[in-house]
């Protein structure tokens, strides 16, 4: 069957992908937002499910008024003599660490540290052995690929940390992961920045120490000179065999809003992309070393995908994230509404907002949502950050209730438009396509255009970061009981 990429939609970046049980697993970066580490499932590696995240107690993993873009960075999922793993850096804390499964469906464990320095942590098991690798520098200094063999039931090191190997000569060195195929060790890895020059390298060698000879066309997958292509940012990938026993790559990638406009503003997504072997044990990937739209894989399967997102066909505890810790006092989830009750802490703070979100997953998108505002304000962000956000809302003014529509980008806060309601009920509404966000209140029957905005403001080439825009529910002011009903996001 044929497939069409990316094969997970949003602001899911770094996949790492591993096999157990019959069906394969994937976990991806989730920094500031909470629960940690959204956790995959598929059958076919084109269909993915989300059953959970990884990180799912506060104690598991600190997140406290850490910067946007900063906490849970990278990780890797691996699978052991019956157990799963996910290893990952706390770039706040800067602190690796990892946690443990026997159930991919239950409760992991409390976190367990690696004292080794750098980003994008690994694990390769072999022969009672298990190997832990970073991007750093080791114990004299060298930068690169650092790994060392540690005892996984404490994280103590039993081997110094060694530099292996120091990639192809391309910036910003990460995401490494070692494979053993056919009796030989392959060293795989990203370069250039996951930005339009990222790309996919690798090595190959007789120990999983190296000496590492490099692949001779490094890279082998990166789309940093196919343009103008609405696909960029190929790179911090991993590779996976299938049950019909060919290869593939998971990465990430973005779409950018425009052939000609290199700004993208849904996050790094994943993309599946094939992978060929020649006689000689080196592999290739892609359409000439590039992602493409489409590809053929075997299987007899649809590609699916769910289009309409709304109480009934999410769940609170899977598809919906927070900033940082919640206050769960504050949240009242049921089936068809949630209760949000308001505290001082805004969108505009490195805090914690009264703020329940879910991630954009498409550039056309009918939005909208019933609110109803006690006292203060609330409604519905297009939340890239705290600096970056537009927020449409009701709020209580002196007069009664308006419908207020604000752009806040680069930590200026703007008031693009207000109406007054007639009271502290009424729908909110956005409308978008790739290039720009509308915004609509619907009062008494009657629908009045708040204004647009583009999206360019909330992309990663204007705010930074490595997120991507999440649709949240929010409301500020203490005392404020705002209730959110008939929520849709439908994608055409």
């Amino acid at each position: 069957m044929q497939y069409t990429n990316p094969v997970i939609k949003g602001f899911y970046p770094d996949p790492s992908v591993c096999f157990a049980e019959g069906k394969y697993y994937l976990v991806c970066s989730s920094f500031q937002f909470f629960p940690g580490v959204p956790l995959f499932e598929s059958c076919d590696l084109v269909n993915w499910k989300q059953i959970g995240h990884v990180l799912t107690r506060p104690e598991q993993v600190e997140l406290e008024k850490i910067n946007s873009s900063g906490g849970v960075f990278a990780p890797t999922i691996r699978y052991s003599d019956g157990r799963f793993y996910m290893v990952t850096t706390n770039d706040t804390t800067h602190k690796h660490f990892y946690v443990y499964t026997d159930d991919i469906y239950g409760q992991w464990s409390d976190p367990i540290t690696v004292d080794q320095n750098g980003i994008d942590p690994s694990l390769y098991f072999e022969d009672g052995h298990a190997y832990f690798m970073s991007n750093g520098s080791d114990d004299d200094g060298v930068p690169g690929v650092v790994q060392c063999e540690i005892d996984i039931s404490t994280g103590k090191k039993l081997t110094p940390s060694k530099t292996i190997w120091q990639g192809s000569g391309g910036r910003y060195l990460e995401s490494p992961h070692l494979y053993k195929i056919n009796g030989s060790y392959y060293i795989m890895a990203a370069e250039g920045g996951t930005e339009y020059g990222h790309m996919i390298t690798y090595g190959r060698s007789d120990s999983p120490w190296g000496p590492f000879t490099n692949y001779a066309h490094n890279p082998v997958l990166t789309n940093r000179n196919k343009a103008p292509f609405i696909i960029q940012g190929i790179g911090h990938g991993d590779l996976i065999q299938d049950v019909h026993g060919d290869w593939h790559i998971l990465s990430l990638g973005f779409r950018q809003i425009h052939m000609w406009q290199p700004y993208h503003h849904l996050g790094r997504e994943v993309f599946l992309t094939p992978v060929h072997f020649d006689g000689d044990g080196w592999f290739t990937a892609g359409s000439d070393g590039t992602t493409d739209c489409n590809y053929d894989i075997k299987g007899d399967f649809l590609q699916e995908g769910l289009r309409d997102y709304n109480f009934g066909t999410t769940d609170w505890n899977i598809d919906w994230c927070f900033l940082r810790h919640p206050v769960r006092s504050n949240y009242e989830l049921h089936t068809d509404s949630a209760i949000l009750y308001g505290t001082d802490v805004t969108l505009d703070e490195c805090d914690t907002p009264t703020f329940i979100g879910i991630r954009q997953r498409d550039f056309d998108m009918d939005l909208g949502c019933l609110v109803k505002a006690d006292r203060g304000e609330a409604g519905i962000t297009l939340y890239m950050d705290e600096l970056q956000h537009y927020d449409i809302a009701l709020r209580k003014s002196a007069t009664g209730f308006e419908a207020v529509l604000k752009l806040n980008i680069g930590g200026i806060n703007h008031i693009q438009s207000s109406v007054p309601v007639s009271g502290g009920s009424a729908r909110l509404t956005v409308k978008s396509d790739s290039l720009k966000y509308n915004f609509y209140v619907t009062d008494n029957d009657s629908e009045i255009f708040l204004g647009s905005a583009l999206t360019k403001y909330l992309s990663s080439e204007v705010a930074g970061g490595f997120t991507g825009v999440v649709i949240g529910l929010y409301a500020v002011g203490n005392g404020n009981k705002a209730e959110f009903t008939d929520f849709c996001c439908k994608y055409n």
